[in-house]
């Protein structure tokens, strides 16, 4: 009896010591100083203008319309893309031109040029509509960015507008959206910052596609406008503005996407997108370089 009463003490020694020692193995792992900085590096990689070069990659911040998988696919598709055509650069008031695949055309493909007046939409779904005025006539064509039937897509002269639309266009003069087809393309200096283009624009006279008086517009000519509204048309605009909205956090909320989550995905397709880019500059430069003759 004393005999099997020490080996159970044994034992239970043995075991205690066991335990003790599996537990000093599961303490939390302690973060140096130097995870934290290739944490602090990976984030820093891409630049803080993301959202503004890239906007497409921003998932819908509407919560029923939100999918993780499905918006990573996406995200995956739209690299492969990319991969096989140039997506310059380019912002509401650039004026691009878009050659595109057309089976009815002489050879088989059409070309449009214009200003940018729309750019909205994510993911696959990315459009931007382009505005010109041929021949007299108002044209627009409507395109989605990652079309497959899209060949070439041409940054004209690159520049901003003082709104995020500029659909007042619609019913502007012509000479805000008319220009020539076979418009030479102008070349911006590398590490230039984008113009902004302060023009006013003049409205015509009423009847317009939309209330334009009643909009909060940076762009157009306000003068113009008060010249063309009557004074019971002034009042209702002054009776409509939302001076507060600016202050309502949470609609700030819902229609945006956190900063977090915004650092998540472009440190995700960065560095995919810094690689194609420095892939197409160096193929830029060996198109330019003319082997020299030799001589005599």
């Amino acid at each position: 009896m004393r005999r099997n009463r020490s080996r159970l003490i044994c034992s239970r020694k043995t075991d205690t010591s066991k335990c003790s020692r599996a537990a000093s193995n599961l303490q939390p792992p302690t973060t140096s100083g130097g995870e934290n900085k290739s944490s602090d590096t990976s984030r820093s990689t891409f630049p803080a203008n993301s959202r503004f070069i890239y906007p497409e990659f921003l998932p819908d911040p509407a919560i029923d319309k939100r999918n993780p998988i499905k918006e990573k696919l996406e995200r995956m598709d739209m690299l492969k893309r990319r991969a096989n055509i140039d997506i310059p650069i380019f912002y509401t008031g650039t004026i691009m031109a878009v050659t595109r695949s057309n089976e009815h055309a002489p050879d088989k493909s059409s070309r449009f040029l214009g200003i940018c007046i729309q750019r909205y939409g994510a993911g696959l779904k990315a459009e931007f509509t382009l505005r010109n005025i041929i021949e007299g006539l108002g044209v627009e064509m409507k395109f989605f960015l990652y079309d497959p039937s899209i060949q070439k897509i041409e940054v004209i002269k690159l520049e901003k507008r003082l709104d995020e639309e500029l659909l007042y266009l619609r019913d502007a003069q012509p000479e805000y959206c008319t220009f020539p087809l076979d418009m030479d393309p102008e070349v911006l200096p590398e590490g230039t910052p984008v113009p902004v283009n302060t023009t006013k624009v003049k409205l015509k006279p009423r009847p317009w596609a939309a209330r334009w008086e009643r909009a909060d517009l940076k762009g157009v000519d306000w003068e113009v406008i008060d010249g063309y509204i009557t004074e019971k048309m002034k009042a209702q605009r002054d009776s409509l503005r939302t001076p507060w909205e600016k202050y309502d956090l949470m609609k700030q909320y819902r229609s945006t996407i956190p900063e977090e989550e915004q650092n998540e995905i472009f440190a995700e397709v960065y560095s995919e997108l810094h690689k194609q880019e420095l892939s197409r500059k160096k193929m830029k430069k060996k198109r330019e370089f003319v082997k020299p003759k030799k001589s005599g």
